[in-house]
């Protein structure tokens, strides 16, 4: 299984943006790899520690925990490397 983490917080502009171009690119992806994929959102108005490694970089993407993105999440990009890791 492969877990994309998103990171971010309530009333983003980019962060929904962000949403958007993962679950598209997921939806866009063959059943049997989109079945293989986790997605988890975290907020940096819930937890303070996501808070101060990341603040001034959201939205981030992660991709089994590590980084993939931040600020904007490219489709292409991201559709590269969830073909690669699943």
């Amino acid at each position: 299984m492969t877990q994309v983490t998103l990171i971010g917080k309530p009333d983003c502009h980019l962060c929904d943006v962000a949403r958007e171009v993962v679950e598209q690119v997921i939806a866009d992806l063959p059943d049997e790899a989109a079945d293989r994929i986790d997605v988890v959102e975290r907020s940096i108005a819930d937890d303070a520690e996501l808070h101060a490694q990341w603040w001034e970089k959201i939205p981030v993407v992660l991709i089994d925990g590590r980084l993939h993105a931040h600020w904007r999440v490219s489709p292409d990009r991201l559709r590269e490397a969830l073909v690669s890791a699943t």
